[in-house]
C-alpha cells in the first residue's frame, strides 16, 4: 500500500540519481498526475527567495488549474543565482514537460540544497528524462529519497477515506523556522476541489502543522509546499471535511520534520494555554521553542524552568508571571510567580526520554496553540560547520 504522493488515485512518481549529490543517492524527483490538477502553493515569506519559488509564483499565477507535474532536484538550491538561476529553473520545467508531452506552464519546479551554486542543467536533463521513463505508482517512496538532503529518512504520510485520499512527502532537518510552510513539501489528493477551496484548506493545514514548528529558529530561502487535486475519485468533499483531513496529514509530515532534525535527540511538545489571543499563545510558544537555552538544556537533561519562564517574558506578549503555571510532564514546577515545591529528580525524569511534554498557562484567557520543537546538539554544530564540505 503506498503511503506518499501516489496514495491517491492518478498519480505517479520516480526518483533517480543524475549525478547532483557527490554520493550517487537519489537526488531528482518527478510527481506527475494522470489528470489536470487545481492546484494551491505556499512559499517562504523569507525576502531572499530562490529561483524555483519565484518560478512556481508566476506560474501558479497564470494556472491553477491544470497542474500536471512537479519536478524536484536536492543537492543545489538554485537560490541566489540571479537571472541564470531564473533562466534554469524555467528550463527545467521546459524539459520535464517535453520528456512528459505536456505544456511547460503544467510544470512546478521544486530545489533544495546549497545556496549560491547553478544547476547542473546537462545532469538535470538526464535525470528529467530518466525519471520520465520510470514513473510508476509505486515510485513514490523513491521521489520521497531523492528530495533528501541531511534528513536521515524520508518523510511520508497519506490518509485514506471511502471517498478520497490524501498523501504528501516533504523533507527538511535543518533551517527551519518557517512563516509559511517548511523546506519542500508535495501533497496529492484524488478529491475534487477547485483551486480557491484548496487555497483555503491548505492555508488552515499549513498554520496548523509547518507552521507549528521549529528546528532551529533559521528560514529557508527555498520553503515550499504545493498541493494538487486531480478529482481523479470523482468525489467532491464538503470544504471543512477536506481540511480536516489535509491538516491530519501536514500535521503528521511536520511532527516527522523535526524527529528527524539534525542533531535532534528529543522531540517536544510544547502546548501554550490561557492565551487572550492564538496569536498571542503562537508567540510565546515560539519564543520558547527558539530559544537556544531552552533547546540545550533539553538536551542536557536540565529541567531548567526558568529559562522557560524567561522566554516568555521576552516574547512581546504581556504575560503576568504571578497568573502564569509550567509543567514539565504532569510535574508543576512554576505557579504564582515562583517555584513550587516539586520534586527535582520527577521533573528531570519528565524530560529524559525520546518524547518530551512542555505545557505553559498563561492565566489570562482561553486561547491556546500546540508547537513542536526539539533540542539542540552538539550534532547540530557538527553537520552545520561542514554542510558544504
Amino acid at each position: 500500500m503506498t503511503i506518499g504522493v501516489t496514495a491517491a488515485k492518478g498519480f505517479q512518481a520516480a526518483g533517480v540519481a543524475c549525478g547532483i549529490k557527490k554520493t550517487g543517492a537519489l537526488d531528482l524527483a518527478l510527481v506527475v498526475s494522470d489528470h489536470d490538477c487545481a492546484c494551491a502553493g505556499m512559499f517562504t515569506t523569507n525576502r531572499v527567495q530562490a529561483a524555483p519559488v519565484v518560478y512556481d509564483k508566476a506560474t501558479l499565477a497564470k494556472n491553477r488549474s491544470a497542474i500536471r507535474a512537479v519536478v524536484a532536484n536536492s543537492g543545489c538550491a538554485n537560490a541566489c543565482t540571479g537571472d541564470a538561476g531564473l533562466d534554469d529553473a524555467r528550463t527545467t520545467a521546459e524539459e520535464t514537460a517535453r520528456a512528459l508531452g505536456i505544456r511547460a506552464e503544467q510544470v512546478l519546479v521544486l530545489s533544495t540544497g546549497v545556496i549560491g551554486q547553478r544547476l547542473p542543467m546537462e545532469k538535470i536533463r538526464a535525470g528529467v528524462k530518466d525519471a520520465a521513463q520510470k514513473l510508476s505508482p509505486a515510485g513514490g517512496d523513491d521521489a520521497a529519497h531523492a528530495i533528501m538532503t541531511t534528513d536521515t529518512k524520508p518523510k511520508v504520510f497519506a490518509i485514506r477515506n471511502s471517498q478520497f485520499a490524501i498523501g504528501g512527502m516533504c523533507k527538511g532537518a535543518g533551517m527551519i523556522h518557517p512563516n509559511m510552510a517548511t523546506m519542500l513539501a508535495v501533497l496529492t489528493t484524488d478529491a475534487k476541489l477547485a483551486p480557491d477551496l484548496l487555497d483555503q484548506a491548505l492555508r488552515h493545514a499549513v498554520n496548523q502543522s509547518f507552521n507549528r514548528i521549529s528546528i532551529d529558529g533559521d528560514m529557508s530561502t527555498n520553503d515550499t509546499v504545493l498541493l494538487l487535486a486531480n478529482g481523479a475519485s470523482g468525489y467532491t468533499p464538503d470544504l471543512a471535511e477536506f481540511t480536516e483531513a489535509l491538516t491530519r496529514v501536514c500535521v503528521n509530515l511536520a511532527q516527522q520534520l523535526v524527529r528527524d532534525g539534525e542533531g535532534v535527540t528529543k522531540f517536544v511538545e510544547l502546548v501554550v494555554t490561557g492565551a487572550h489571543t492564538e496569536a498571542d499563545a503562537v508567540r510565546v510558544a515560539k519564543a520558547i521553542a527558539n530559544s537556544p537555552l531552552v533547546k540545550t538544556a533539553l538536551y542536557g537533561g536540565d529541567a531548567n524552568w526558568g529559562r522557560v519562564i524567561a522566554a516568555a517574558g521576552y516574547s512581546g506578549v504581556d504575560v503576568e508571571p504571578a497568573k502564569m503555571k509550567l509543567w514539565f510532564g504532569d510535574v508543576n514546577v512554576f505557579a504564582n510567580g515562583m517555584p513550587t515545591d516539586f520534586d527535582e529528580a520527577a521533573s528531570t525524569r519528565a524530560i529524559a526520554g525520546r518524547d518530551v511534554f512542555i505545557r505553559l498557562d498563561l492565566g489570562q484567557g482561553e486561547a491556546h496553540t500546540t508547537v513542536w520543537t526539539c533540542d539542540l546538539s552538539h550534532d547540530y554544530v557538527t553537520i552545520n560547520g561542514k554542510y558544504r564540505t
